[in-house]
């Protein structure tokens, strides 16, 4: 049977009922979008034409309501369909409010599914009458969150479409807030495997007793709590990106285990002793030099020179400064239209301080610096919307020369400002121990 031209996007941050929807999905001839999350799902959205939205309700961070919200709004004429394990007169109220089409409680069958797909779409065709869908980004040039024209951003996007249509595992590097999860994104979403799920996974967040768990799945009886056969992040990611991200904050057991599915293209689940074959990408970032926790003994050579077969070193923004205007300009449209539901613009002498600054927290410090003044200014942004460890600049700018340890007063003031006081954060920025920046405090 032909397949059918619509795409489906489902959002559930169970994998097993990701996998469960994907699966018949499937079988009634849909191409199908998995998202583990509302960020994931906004991401997709964003860069996909999707002819009908699935999602959950109770997810972690930011829920399924907040997604049925900012998808009515943006996207008015895609159907929505809710699947839930939580039913209640009040939440049903809640999500037909929110704009979804149909509300479907956990569990349910097979036909009860198809059906209320086939509704939904059939609602969505009713509705579009002479409407024209927007084009895939398969079909775009470009990826469009990638800004930048610099020299040394030029360079990331060439090897970025080197990679991109074939499924070589990509080591990506550099400090914490450049964007390495963009240029994973990019990688996918701009290539032939983009109708593939893309599934990021943060290995720093993942307890080290539960990371194989995690990412390779686990039989009934492994151990105490796993009462049900579940799959991990590798089946989830079949037939497209698993993004594994601060890969250097796996476990050595683990990353043995990685290396296997790397060379032999095959994982084990956690308690059995058969393998299954895998069928994905895998593309890693770290911010660590990954050489010196090799000779450390923290992470293995071997894993080091798998996951390298392309790598791309993403610039910090102070090397990149030329492009800064661009992503002022990016993101004074982003939280003007957001926040002001108009587009701003920043006048000559703040964006000259922007220029001027270090920037230690790259273009994350930078986006969460002009989405502050979008939020503060009256009009126009200038100097007095901007932070005040920026508006410091004016007073010592970089031309004037001062004492060694005078500059490294005001850099450590910057980058307490910047983490907000977390001193365990700050210290990871200036890469120093969380005890020289206290002996340096005090």
């Amino acid at each position: 049977m032909a397949l059918n031209k619509e795409n489906i996007l489902i959002v559930d941050d169970d994998i097993k009922i990701l996998e469960l929807l994907a699966r018949r999905l499937k079988e009634f001839n849909y191409h199908v979008f998995k998202a583990i999350s509302v960020k994931e799902a906004l991401f997709i959205l964003k860069d996909t034409s999707i002819d009908l939205l699935i999602t959950d309700i109770q997810m972690p961070e930011v829920d399924g309501i907040q997604l049925l919200k900012y998808a009515k709004e943006h996207y008015p004429n895609m159907p929505k369909l809710v699947v839930t394990g939580y039913p209640s007169v009040g939440g049903a109220l809640e999500v037909l409010k929110s704009g979804a089409m149909d509300y479907l409680t956990k569990p349910f069958t097979k036909e009860e599914l198809k059906m209320a797909v086939e509704r939904a779409l059939e609602k969505r065709q009713e509705h579009q009458g002479a409407i024209i869908s927007v084009p895939s980004p398969i079909q775009q040039p470009a990826f469009k969150e990638m800004v930048g024209d610099s020299t040394a951003f030029g360079q990331v996007l060439t090897i970025v479409d080197r990679v991109k249509d074939n499924k070589a595992t990509v080591l990506i590097q550099g400090e914490s807030g450049t964007g390495k999860e963009l240029v994973a994104r990019a990688i996918h979403y701009s290539g032939k495997y983009s109708k593939g799920p893309f599934i990021a996974v943060n290995c720093g967040a993942i307890p080290e007793n539960l990371q194989e768990a995690e990412l390779f799945g686990y039989i009934k009886g492994a151990f105490t709590g796993a009462d049900q056969n579940r799959n991990g992040f590798f089946q989830a990611a079949s037939g497209g990106t698993l993004f594994l991200d601060e890969i250097g904050n796996a476990c050595l057991d683990v990353q043995a285990k990685l290396l296997r599915a790397l060379q032999e293209k095959e994982i084990t689940k956690v308690g059995s002793r058969t393998s299954e074959k895998v069928d994905l990408r895998v593309v890693a970032a770290t911010n660590m030099d990954l050489s010196e926790e090799i000779k450390k003994k923290s992470f293995r050579e071997d894993l080091y020179y798998r996951l390298t077969v392309v790598e791309i070193k993403v610039p910090p923004l102070r090397e990149r400064k030329s492009d800064i205007p661009l992503l002022v300009d990016r993101f004074l449209q982003k939280y003007g239209m957001e926040y002001r539901d108009r587009l701003l613009r920043m006048d000559s002498e703040a964006l000259k301080i922007l220029e001027r600054y270090s920037w230690p927290g790259n273009i994350r410090e930078l986006e969460n610096v002009v989405q502050r003044a979008v939020i503060m200014a009256d009009g126009p942004i200038g100097v007095k919307d901007l932070p005040d460890f920026l508006k410091y600049e004016i007073e010592f700018p970089e031309e004037e020369l001062m004492p060694l340890r005078d500059m490294e007063r005001q850099y450590i003031k910057r980058v307490l400002l910047y983490a907000e006081g977390n001193k365990t954060k700050a210290a990871k920025i200036l890469k120093i121990s969380r005890k020289t920046l206290r002996d340096k405090l005090d």
